[in-house]
């Protein structure tokens, strides 16, 4: 074989293990083998803790195996990291921009890090400017740019100096569709362009756009193949099915994750989208007669039927371990106005975050804020929370004037922040008592408060771990945990399910509905569209200012016709945005 024909990288029986402070020891990788070809896009994905970011700092270079070999661009990556570091490009998840530097500094900086001359930057430099589209923002702080914009500058860092192969770790978490879109179509490109890119996502649907995809869980190679070859393990279980009147999409899905004989179950444009299992479904079970519409099979599908087959997974998504069951319902009248926001406006000097918003959110509702990057949902969202004053407007909260009395009203809420917020050194019981003890709860009712959150969200068996070095659907829901200790009337979600896989992403919702069955009221922000299918009613921001209002089935409405296939609310919150961007003017609000 010539080296112009040879894999990329070639791995095999690759592994690596941790120890954590507990002294617990993690195999993070347990006899990984695989090749990918150059020219190629090639997608890691598996649930959290599956080892896909261990893996990729052993490609870069940055980590060295316990055992195995690893070739990369035809070089043993454990004798010679640094030949295999000068030659690639490497986006790790928190990539390290200095806020304090301009887009062009940054980009500078890295190109002097990796010795690229005059004579290369006159050539390159316009070209990444051209295909990040941030040539208008060249002298603009790093740490004033959104956060797809912030993405983009990275992956332009990243190609300064012309990689043989590129690693991007899960470059669009946090990015809002428009600039996940965006990113997607550089990432492609690329691979047009014979650089062969290695990208770990949470996100099938990015998955599926690449033509190899490999699946790990625990540290193993599951399976691997092109999306379409292991979508079809679906063919012929994939079906969509319409709730009965007065029944929500979610409510239904609730009843299908009950039954052994489904394997998943997810809201999707009005349906609820299903996969049975192997054999056929029982005459009584959560499908009986329901008229059911067959439905091309996707990758996603096929993820979910290989981790059915995985006990732990069936144990995440099934009402063991997902359903949540509160002591007692929240106290009120369902249906009555809990929030309501007019008029809302909040400054930063001369710049307005939030510019005369209005909305109002009822009794045991989920209401979702959506937005692109910098829209004003954060400020938003910490301003209803009593955590940021607002400069002008009507802000009330269960009855209570937030502009009055911020400090009665946080009583009444919990608040799951976009970034994780607990204590990293504390260990996972620790944080429970210190955010029980700010609750204001004492003794007896503390310890069961601690008790339930630990049964509840399936923690015990890590107890006395740092909460730092949990995996990320562990902290998810450490987080959330922390947050319902006090039970409150009110949870805000901001970016919750943030790089989570679909199967964390079943189990947070699966929470959220039980949540809302017991009344409580939910606001959450998310960039995943897919989810907003679980809100009883969203609304779009942009530029600090609601661009549309209305049910999932109103906003889905106003996306664009492309042929037979049906709306969806990705395609309509492209379309809003675009729109009102265009026009520079506010949308009327759905009926």
């Amino acid at each position: 074989m010539t080296l112009d024909h040879a894999p990329v990288l070639v791995a095999r029986d690759v592994r690596k293990m941790f120890r954590r402070e507990t002294k617990e020891i993690v195999q993070a990788l347990d006899g990984v083998s695989f090749e990918v070809q150059r020219g190629s896009l090639t997608a890691f994905v598996g649930p959290d803790g599956a080892g896909k970011t261990t893996l990729l700092r052993l490609i870069a270079g940055l980590l060295t195996a316990d055992s195995g070999t690893l070739r990369v661009l035809g070089r043993d990556v454990a004798t010679e990291p640094q030949a295999i570091q000068d030659r690639i490009g490497y986006m790790p998840q928190r990539f390290g921009l200095y806020d304090d530097l301009t887009v062009q500094e940054n980009l500078d900086l890295y190109a002097d890090l990796r010795g690229v001359s005059a004579q290369e930057r006159r050539q390159k430099y316009p070209r990444l400017m051209e295909m990040t589209a941030l040539g208008s923002f060249t002298r603009r702080l790093a740490g004033n740019l959104s956060g797809g914009m912030k993405q983009k500058l990275g992956l332009a860092c990243a190609l300064v100096r012309s990689p043989e192969l590129l690693l991007l770790d899960e470059p669009t978490v946090g990015v809002d569709p428009l600039s996940r879109r965006e990113l997607w179509d550089i990432i492609r490109g690329l691979g047009r362009e014979a650089i062969p890119v290695l990208v770990t996502t949470s996100y099938l649907d990015e998955a599926a756009l690449c033509e190899n995809v490999i699946i790990l869980h625990q540290g193993r190679v599951l399976e691997q193949g092109s999306p379409q070859a292991l979508a079809a393990q679906a063919d012929g279980r994939t079906f969509r099915v319409i709730p009965t009147v007065g029944q929500t999409t979610r409510d239904l899905q609730a009843r299908f994750l009950d039954d052994v004989a489904i394997v998943d179950a997810v809201p999707e444009g009005g349906r609820v989208r299903v996969i049975r299992g192997d054999g056929e479904a029982h005459p009584d079970g959560a499908l009986g007669s329901m008229e059911m519409t067959p439905v091309g099979p996707r990758l996603e599908d096929a993820f979910m039927i290989l981790f059915r087959g995985q006990q732990a997974a069936r144990e995440a998504v099934g009402t063991g371990a997902a359903a949540l069951t509160l002591e007692r319902p929240v106290k009120g009248t369902a249906g009555e106005t809990i929030i309501e926001v007019h008029g809302l406006v909040r400054q930063f000097g001369n710049f307005t975050a939030v510019n005369h918003v209005d909305f109002e959110v009822r009794r045991g509702e989920i209401f979702g804020l959506l937005g692109p990057n910098g829209a004003g949902k954060t400020t938003t969202f910490r301003m209803l929370c009593g955590l940021l004053a607002a400069t002008s407007g009507t802000l009330r909260v269960a009855g209570v004037d937030l502009r009055r009395a911020r400090a009665s009203a946080r009583q009444r809420l919990g608040y799951v922040a976009q970034k994780f917020s607990l204590y990293g050194q504390l260990s996972v019981t620790e944080n429970l008592d210190f955010f029980a003890r700010a609750y204001g709860l004492h003794g007896h009712h503390k310890r069961e408060r601690i008790d339930w959150a630990m049964l509840q969200f399936g923690l015990r068996a890590l107890a006395r771990v740092p909460s730092g070095q949990l995996p990320g659907g562990y902290k998810q829901r450490l987080a959330m945990a922390a947050a319902l200790l006090h039970e409150p009337e009110m949870l805000f979600l901001d970016e919750p399910t943030s790089g989570a896989d679909p199967i964390a992403r079943r189990e947070f919702w699966r929470r959220i509905t039980a949540l809302a069955s017991f009344g409580v009221t939910v606001i959450v922000t998310t960039h995943f569209m897919q989810e907003a299918e679980y809100c009883d009613r969203v609304a779009i921001l942009d530029q600090g200012r609601i661009i549309a209002q209305g049910t999932p089935s109103e906003i889905r409405a106003r996306a664009p016709a492309h042929g037979d296939d049906e709306p969806t609310m990705e395609g309509a919150f492209i379309a809003i945005v675009e729109e009102g961007r265009d026009s520079h003017l506010p949308l009327a609000p759905a009926s």
